[in-house]
């Protein structure tokens, strides 16, 4: 198939059977774009609705992102995870302030060189909000090309997405570039799926490699899996009398990077000492609450929380930087690991 007809089939496809109610569509501006581009990384679009939706709302354009405190950022970013995305997105919007007038640049250079914007995300960010002629690369979009060319190998590796970018590039159409980047994304999210394509359905089936040779889940390639590494911590629940709670920010890099969160140890006895350090000797001992477990992309964490109520903290805390008293209004202002989250809100 030509690209032009490949395009021209998708096009088709998309007016009859595409999304076109997602909320970052009405109006397709760039900052609405970026902002969505970068919370569907890693993250479903069903998950990422009510955060975009929560996120629009406290910070409604560029400006008002990067003027926002750190801690309100990552607040509204909280249960999203992977929190790098979130202060990449802040650094972005206040080195735009500076360097760009307020606004997203429309050079696709100028775009790369933002904090957290690579070239997937440079090419939606331009062909959605402006028609340019910039292809897209991400997880659907690469399902769609491996399957349809039966390209083999890792599609991680760099060979690869090498060869995908190229053909990426070689099937833009000429026109109507915001329909066609939103069409085969749309194709690899709702026809083109990871488990059970709908290949029945799909516009591009009568030329799909994959479908021919009756192998279509083999693509794309991927990397032999391997078993998820176990991981274990205590976190210290430090609860003072009148109902505050004892919070460490964590370093930028790393785990719920940037976020405040609990302070941990690696075992219950550094959990004791840590809170000789943080508490004073007439509080009580510490109650040991039910482990749970936390799952992320690499590793499971077993989380073993301990808790030290109604105690009283050690007054040198109050002049450090990266711990804090928190009331429980002020929990809610904060951001957070979802789990600690769930833990605070489970306690007695």
């Amino acid at each position: 198939m030509s690209p032009p007809a490949f395009a021209s089939r998708l096009r088709a496809w998309h007016q009859k059977h595409g999304r076109h109610d997602l909320p970052w569509q009405h109006p397709r501006t760039p900052y609405r774009v970026w902002l969505s581009e970068i919370m569907l990384q890693q993250t479903q679009v069903q998950t990422v609705i009510p955060y975009f939706e929560n996120f629009l709302e406290r910070f409604p354009d560029l400006p008002d992102l990067a003027v926002a405190p750190a801690d309100a950022v990552m607040n509204a970013w909280a249960g999203l995870g992977y929190y790098s995305r979130a202060r990449n997105l802040h650094k972005a919007a206040q080195w735009c302030m500076i360097h760009h007038n307020g606004h997203l640049p429309e050079d696709y250079d100028a775009l790369l060189a933002l904090p957290g914007i690579g070239r997937s995300t440079a090419g939606a960010i331009l062909s959605q909000a402006h028609g340019s002629r910039h292809a897209i690369v991400d997880g659907n979009v690469k399902r769609v090309l491996t399957r349809y060319f039966a390209i083999a190998g890792d599609a991680s590796s760099s060979a690869v997405d090498k060869q995908l970018w190229q053909l990426a590039e070689s099937l833009l159409p000429e026109s109507h570039m915001a329909d066609y980047s939103q069409a085969i994304m749309d194709l690899g999210a709702t026809v083109c799926t990871s488990r059970k394509p709908q290949c029945t359905t799909c516009p591009l089936a009568a030329d799909c490699l994959a479908l021919a040779q009756g192998n279509v889940l083999d693509y794309p390639g991927r990397k032999p899996a391997k078993s998820i590494p176990e991981r274990e911590t205590h976190v210290l629940l430090l609860r003072s009398r009148s109902g505050e709670i004892l919070l460490e920010q964590r370093p930028d890099k790393g785990i719920w990077g940037g976020l405040y969160s609990l302070p941990e140890a690696s075992d219950a006895d550094q959990a004791q000492a840590r809170a000789v350090g943080l508490i004073t000797a007439k509080s009580p001992a510490p109650i040991s609450l039910p482990a749970f477990a936390h799952t992320f992309s690499h590793f499971r964490l077993t989380i073993h929380p301990l808790l030290w109520d109604a105690c009283t903290a050690k007054s040198q805390i109050r002049d450090n930087a990266s711990i804090r008293w928190a009331a429980p209004d002020e929990l809610r202002q904060l951001g957070l690991p979802a789990p600690i989250q769930k833990l605070l809100k489970r306690l007695p």
